[in-house]
């Protein structure tokens, strides 16, 4: 067993780690950030992404792909970290919920760290940069264009701007009638027409 000193969302943790010990395992296992998910167990997917100190500031890692004993020392923010002290959420966490980033939300906790990586070290990226800083992470479900979006978005709350990204959000031609809002402000989708929606096999 090797002893390990860790700072988790905050709190310092000390504990005796076996020295094959997964970085996602000791996450999920030993403190219960469940949160951080096991998709691949191979470094391929990116849904146990997290942050690590790394100064000046922190960089995203494949806590799959780490042991926990190379942690020692370390301070490691998880997605259920990453919100205020008074549970107020991430620009980048408000902004996949806004932008309906996510479906199945496997991927999105390891997705929403990597975006938060990406706008620290790029902090106006264009759909591009996006797309190229998220290319270790995979979703099976999205399609990816409003992860894009929402990133995009998340980029004009941190620098200070309220930018929309093209093409989401601008404003309807003139004599097209606006889309419906729910309660909460956000646009209802259109009804799928009836002869779109599958049918099942008789």
């Amino acid at each position: 067993m090797s002893r390990i000193n860790v700072i988790v969302d905050g709190v310092r943790y000390s504990d005796d780690v076996e020295p094959r010990m997964l970085l996602v395992h000791y996450l999920r296992d030993r403190l219960g950030k469940v949160g951080t998910v096991v998709g691949c167990d191979t470094s391929n997917c990116g849904a146990c992404t997290v942050l690590l100190d790394a100064p000046p500031g922190q960089q995203s890692v494949k806590s799959c792909s780490m042991l926990a004993v190379q942690a020692d020392g370390r301070e490691i923010t998880t997605i259920e970290g990453l919100s205020g002290p008074d549970g107020e959420l991430h620009p980048v966490q408000k902004a996949f919920s806004e932008y309906h980033a996510l479906q199945c939300g496997f991927c999105t906790p390891g997705m929403i760290m990597a975006a938060v990586d990406l706008l620290a070290e790029n902090p106006d990226p264009s759909d591009a940069d996006v797309r190229e800083g998220l290319e270790g992470n995979l979703c099976r479900c999205t399609g990816y264009q409003n992860i894009v979006r929402a990133v995009r978005a998340a980029a004009g709350v941190t620098s200070g701007e309220a930018a929309t990204p093209a093409g989401f959000g601008s404003a309807p031609s003139p004599g097209t009638p606006a889309a419906p809002e729910d309660g909460d402000g956000r646009k209802v989708p259109e009804e799928v027409p009836e002869e779109l929606v599958p049918k099942p096999a008789p």
